[in-house]
């Protein structure tokens, strides 16, 4: 009976995806309508109106984040699309107004998208089998055999911290014994998001060409959209993308923590590109315009890879049935990285 209440009280994965995207909906539609109103003579309940909508829409977008990375362990092109769209805007868009709505209106058409092919979703085929799969697997009375875990012995070092002959379907998961299980992975995630948001984009949105006063296009109004937005997050596209085929190293490997740590050298190589204006650091190391480009390829490139071989590997060291708790807890320190790299990024950028 204590079991059957948790399970009703539990609220399901569908309704979390589709609950926040239908927020999120709202919030966007609010805003677009209000992108072609007056304000003037409201600016003060227009801002609270926008910190209430930015605020209500976070929440929703943590949810639906979360949830997807309990699921699937992966992200979409979303970034790489948005940079697209700044260059796009500055070579054709006249006003302000009219850019801020065509933003806001492709945010609704996507979020409408999202939800039209979630709920086509559960009538294929291909999904059908996996639910009733997943399904199977949550109604088993103990933990799963090892070959559910994750291959190469994986599964053996990691299912005796787990309680045994659990179901934990319904049940509050062993949060701590999932944390300490994941907790080089979710470092890995805390840090790599943590120096990635310390450089991009307070640092490297404002490395200029070197040739900037050359009079052309290219220096003057198109290179730091595309050096330090569209190609970042190109690059970062790319990383994800490369680990639906290459995973190495492992997830007990320890130059995976290495290689997130390595990433701490990119903060001096940005600081001593061209970055303007300068205060306290006066040399410029890097004189020419491939550099901040060949860096910010790079530190795109590993963040996507090493973030997303990270985020996937967490939900799989543990058991199927703890894998959404496990990507919840990734998201945790992916949410973390980010908040604190931003208030570093602060710091860092008073220094330079």
């Amino acid at each position: 009976m204590p079991h059957q209440q948790k399970s009703r009280h539990k609220i399901s994965v569908s309704v979390r995806i589709l609950s926040s995207l239908v927020i999120m909906l709202a919030v966007f539609v609010v805003i677009t309508v209000l992108v072609k109103m007056d304000t003037s003579a409201w600016t003060p309940w227009f801002f609270i109106i926008t910190l209430l909508c930015v605020v209500i829409s976070s929440g929703a977008a943590t949810i639906f984040s979360s949830s997807i990375f309990g699921l699937s362990g992966c992200q979409a092109m979303g970034g790489t699309l948005s940079a697209v769209a700044v260059v796009v805007d500055l070579a054709a868009a006249s006003e302000v107004t009219d850019s801020a709505l065509a933003y806001f209106l492709t945010a609704d058409i996507f979020i409408i998208l999202c939800i039209g092919m979630y709920l086509i979703l559960p009538k294929m085929e291909y999904t059908r089998y996996y639910i009733k799969r997943q399904q199977d697997i949550t109604q088993s009375s103990c933990i799963l055999p090892t070959d559910y875990m994750e291959e190469e012995g994986v599964a053996a070092d990691n299912i005796s911290q787990f309680p045994l002959n659990r179901n934990y379907t319904g049940a509050v998961p062993p949060l701590w014994s999932i944390l300490k299980n994941i907790s080089s992975l979710g470092f890995c995630v805390f840090y790599v998001y943590f120096i990635s948001i310390i450089i991009f984009p307070a640092i490297s949105s404002s490395i200029e060409s070197v040739n900037k006063f050359s009079g052309s296009v290219w220096t003057n109004k198109y290179f730091t959209p595309f050096t330090s937005f569209l190609l970042y997050n190109f690059a970062d596209w790319c990383g994800r993308q490369i680990t639906a085929w290459i995973q190495v190293p492992g997830p007990k490997s320890k130059l995976l923590p290495t290689m997130a740590l390595l990433r701490t050298f990119f903060i001096p190589v940005f600081i001593f590109c061209n970055y303007q204006p300068r205060m306290h650091v006066t040399r410029v190391v890097f004189t020419q315009d491939i550099y901040p480009v060949v860096f910010t390829v790079l530190l795109g490139f590993s963040n996507g890879y090493l973030s997303t071989l990270s985020m996937i590997y967490g939900p799989k060291i543990t058991p199927k049935e703890l894998s959404e708790a496990a990507g919840v807890l990734m998201m945790m320190f992916l949410q973390l990285g980010l908040a604190l790299g931003s208030g570093f990024s602060v710091l860092v950028v008073h220094l330079i």
